[in-house]
């Protein structure tokens, strides 16, 4: 394990960043994961004028979340999401970042 890998373990583990998720995945069974979940501000432009919008991304560990899709589900405690868009890998393929709709 390279220390960056052991590095991202630690900070999924730690219990100020990591939450405990359900990834539905279709067709399949729930898989319990971990995530840290963000919820960035985003401006979209259009035109001449720009929207401000609330965004719920989360990261997850590729090792606990193998192929996700659009349209999977994912519950963080009561709120649940479906996945928006294709799910990104980072440079290392270690971590999926996933842009997430309320369902």
């Amino acid at each position: 394990m390279t220390a960056f890998a052991a590095a991202m373990d630690a900070l999924f583990a730690d219990v100020n960043l990591g939450l405990d998720a359900t990834w539905y995945p279709a067709g399949g069974a729930p898989v319990p994961v971990r995530v840290i979940r963000k919820a960035p501000d985003e401006v979209t432009s259009f035109g001449p004028a720009q929207i401000l919008s609330e965004t719920t991304i989360i990261d997850v560990r590729t090792s606990e979340m193998a192929n996700p899709k659009p349209g999977d589900g994912i519950s963080i405690g009561t709120d649940n999401f479906t996945i928006q868009g294709e799910p990104r890998r980072d440079r290392d393929r270690l971590i999926w970042t996933i842009e997430m709709v309320p369902a």
